[in-house]
């Protein structure tokens, strides 16, 4: 059995754990900054960076302490490198170097896409490769073919904005506060999602890869028209992404025929009703459907360090030198899709 200390901090959550290779979370200690970011309706990228800065250390010594486990006990560190903000990235890197230099345990360099990827296996025990993913968060939407740490294929991507961006968007268009895509959610709830007109991009098409610009502009253009209620473009809204996701989805399926479940990961897999038209497309097409518990899907170190013990299973450790990374595909040998290029 391997223990792994997992480090956090690609954007505005800070977060250390510790986990097993049988899947024990030993210990899971975070950091939010929502409180700082408020003011500007998003996250500053400098304010994170010295959020972390000043959190990462005692949050370290706090799930050592938790865990009732002594630094040199661990088997590896394993560290966000990317993708993610720079300078938030550098500071949990920089430390898990520091760490493993001081240690002289080995370092992993976890992608933190990998990380959402890799996370329904350490909710689920009966996951095997190759599964289905849906990676649905602030920065990405794909759909991957899972096969293993360090190799996916990549069956679609977004050519404009992610999903969990149009949310973010949308809520500070509709002035529901930030974190946006909670915000929309709760608004959704009280809304009818059949009220607004709402475009639903490229379904229907033929089109295997995401787009929500067009929504996001459609939104604007509902809010100003005065004429719906907050509560109704937001029911509309999030129906309309649900529809994009399983459209592009169902697509996917065809596509990994061999998959054994259909699985969706990151921010975004937090939201009931996506997570409920993905039940519903999985069930028509004989697919288990598997979904982290919500805390695993929003940005955490557990996930980290599972991907870091994947890895460490496999081989695959890296140099000191490794680079911290703002973009890191997941399969990098993927075409670049039309417009896309910083989200491929």
């Amino acid at each position: 059995m391997a223990l792994i200390l997992g480090l956090e901090s690609s954007c505005d959550e800070t977060a250390a754990a510790l986990v097993t290779s049988d899947r024990r979370i030993l210990a899971h200690k975070l950091a939010g900054q929502e409180a700082a970011h408020r003011p500007y309706g998003g996250v500053v990228p400098e304010i994170a960076a010295r959020a972390h800065v000043e959190v990462l250390t005692p949050l370290v010594e706090a799930a050592l302490a938790e865990a009732d486990v002594r630094l040199d006990e661990v088997d590896a560190i394993a560290a966000t490198a990317g993708p993610g903000l720079i300078g938030g990235v550098m500071v949990g890197l920089v430390t898990g170097k520091a760490l493993a230099l001081a240690t002289g345990k080995p370092l992993i360099a976890v992608n933190h896409l990998e990380g959402h990827a890799l996370s329904a296996r350490l909710a689920d025990t009966d996951l095997a490769f190759p599964y289905l993913l849906l990676l649905v968060s602030g920065g990405h939407c794909q759909v991957l073919e899972v096969r293993g740490p360090g190799d996916y294929r990549r069956l679609a991507t977004t050519i404009d904005d992610a999903a969990g961006e149009a949310f973010d968007k949308t809520a500070k268009l509709l002035g529901l506060g930030f974190p946006g895509g909670p915000a929309v959610e709760a608004a959704a709830r009280s809304g009818d999602p059949a009220a607004v007109p709402l475009p639903r991009p490229l379904v229907h098409s033929g089109e295997h890869h995401f787009s929500f610009a067009g929504l996001k502009g459609a939104v604007l253009r509902a809010r100003d028209a005065g004429t719906w209620s907050a509560e109704d473009i937001a029911a509309s809204f999030q129906q309309a992404v649900v529809d994009c996701l399983v459209d592009r989805t169902r697509i996917a399926i065809g596509k990994a025929p061999g998959a054994t479940a259909l699985v969706v990961a990151g921010g975004v897999a937090a939201n009931s009703a996506v997570r409920g038209a993905l039940q519903a497309l999985a069930a028509r097409h004989d697919l288990p459907f598997i979904a982290p518990p919500l805390w695993l899907c929003t940005d955490n170190a557990a996930m980290i360090a599972w991907a870091g013990a994947e890895r460490f299973a496999a081989g695959l450790i890296d140099p000191l030198d490794v680079a911290a990374r703002a973009r890191w595909p997941l399969d990098p040998t993927a075409e670049k899709a039309r417009g896309a290029g910083v989200k491929a």
